[in-house]
């Protein structure tokens, strides 16, 4: 049977099934702003450029820099 009334019971269930579970879901704005925090990124960056640098330094004026120590 597919005739108005069958149509009109299965709206009638899906809303008594959905006005119950309509006061457990409730969604609310946060209190505090999302912070997110990207420093992780930025610190590599910067620790790669420097990285480089120093290379570039040492290279450039060796004279300036000892060689490190060997192990006996």
């Amino acid at each position: 049977m597919t005739g108005p009334w069958t149509r009109a019971a299965r709206l009638a269930a899906g809303i008594a099934v959905a006005v119950p579970l309509a006061s457990c879901i409730s969604v609310k704005t946060p209190d505090k702003p999302i912070d997110i925090n990207l420093n992780v990124n930025i610190k590599q960056e910067v620790v790669v450029r420097l990285q480089q640098d120093v290379q570039q330094m040492i290279q450039q004026n060796p004279q300036a820099f000892a060689p490190a120590p060997t192990r006996p």
